[in-house]
């Protein structure tokens, strides 16, 4: 009776277990049929097309590469498809590209305190030594050779700010900003931003003006072709894995160091620090950047320097109207001057804009620690 018995139970399957086994069978049919085609399926299986992913597929391309191109396209795809390993101490590092002191180093040392191992600071100084108001700004002086506005040398100091940044292994995100830069956010706010982001925020846009394409100049050629040109804030903030990438770049690097500066033929002035990241990101990894930058900077009206902010105009109200932004005017350098509006998204969702703002006189420090001091602002 207990054979009958074992033999009838044996033979009442369970139907789920049967559906369960059929669909991974079409599964695993399915992936040896289709390859996996983008990097994320890879996780999932280990077909033995995974080591072939392209994200740049057959057709992309609308002309022939030079060999230069294949060597460079080959280390950026394999960079973009690596994920660096999360570390325990996550920071983010802060890059001080001035070209003396910082006036708000007050106003950042209230920012950072109390947040200590979640940033690392680096300061982009001349040779001189300088005399800090703030212990965490002591000894993160990077010394080179002076930075001059306009020159490809501000190119140079923002790569060699990441490169002193990327030694670090936790640092994950890397902000660049000026010693007119103020904090628009408490710090918890702009930590979990700029860490939990899926994008680089990255200025960039098309100006079709004499300012924006009007820079292009054709010896950039075969490498970088007008359409591909772009414009944007030199002021980004970036996921390690882009900082990478642009470590890695000599190719475009050497394209506008050579092609993108002042006085060029025909009298055109091309102006790297606005070109070169925005350009090389439209090219290599356009759905990897936001096209905005997180810290604010107002070019209305319409001169060679953004707006400075004095001390008569900081106000709980002017904070206020800055940290509630949730778009971005682009304004073109055509005669009529277009405004193009580009949404704030971060991870799908449309969220204020700005994390930081310039340009701010020195003498705007005593207001601006009054109302950090206030807690109610934020």
């Amino acid at each position: 009776m207990i054979m009958v018995g074992s033999r009838k139970k044996s033979q009442r399957r369970p139907t789920w277990i049967i559906v369960f086994v059929s669909v991974v069978c079409l599964i695993m049919t399915f992936a040896y049929i289709y390859p996996q085609t983008s990097p994320a399926t890879c996780y999932f299986s280990s077909s033995r097309d995974c080591h072939t992913y392209d994200p740049h597929p057959a057709g992309y391309f609308s002309r022939k590469l030079t060999d230069e191109e294949v060597e460079s396209r080959v280390v950026t795809n394999e960079l973009l498809k690596f994920l660096p390993v999360k570390t325990k101490n996550r920071k983010v590092a802060f890059m001080f590209l001035t070209p003396g002191s910082l006036p708000f180093e007050k106003l950042w040392h209230v920012f950072f305190q109390g947040h200590e191992g979640r940033f690392s600071i680096y300061v982009h100084a001349s040779k001189e030594k300088p005399v800090h108001a703030s212990q965490y700004f002591v000894g993160r002086e990077i010394h080179s050779e002076p930075v001059s506005w306009g020159s490809f040398s501000m190119v140079e100091a923002e790569k060699r700010l990441l490169a002193h940044a990327l030694i670090d292994p936790d640092n994950e995100h890397f902000v660049l900003l000026s010693e007119s830069c103020i904090p628009v956010r408490p710090f918890e706010f702009v930590y979990n931003y700029l860490l939990f982001t899926n994008v680089s925020f990255i200025d960039c846009y098309v100006d079709p003006g004499p300012h924006g394409n009007g820079r292009y100049i054709e010896h950039m050629l075969p490498e970088v072709e007008k359409k591909d040109f772009r414009k944007g804030s030199q002021w980004f903030s970036m996921k390690r894995q882009h900082a990478i990438v642009v470590m890695a770049d000599s190719l475009y690097f050497t394209k506008f160091k050579h092609h993108c500066r002042p006085n060029m033929e025909g009298g055109r002035n091309c102006y790297a620090d606005e070109h070169y990241l925005p350009t090389f990101f439209n090219m290599i990894d356009p759905e990897g950047i936001s096209s905005w930058s997180v810290t604010y900077v107002d070019w209305s009206e319409g001169k060679w320097h953004p707006r400075s902010f004095s001390a008569q105009e900081i106000s709980d109200k002017l904070l206020k109207t800055l940290r509630s932004k949730d778009e971005v005017p682009h304004i073109t350098s055509e005669a009529q001057r277009s405004v193009i509006i580009t949404p704030c998204m971060w991870n799908g969702s449309k969220q204020p804009c700005y994390l930081f703002a310039r340009k701010f006189y020195p003498e705007t420090l005593d207001k601006l620690m009054h109302l950090f001091s206030n807690s109610s602002v934020f």
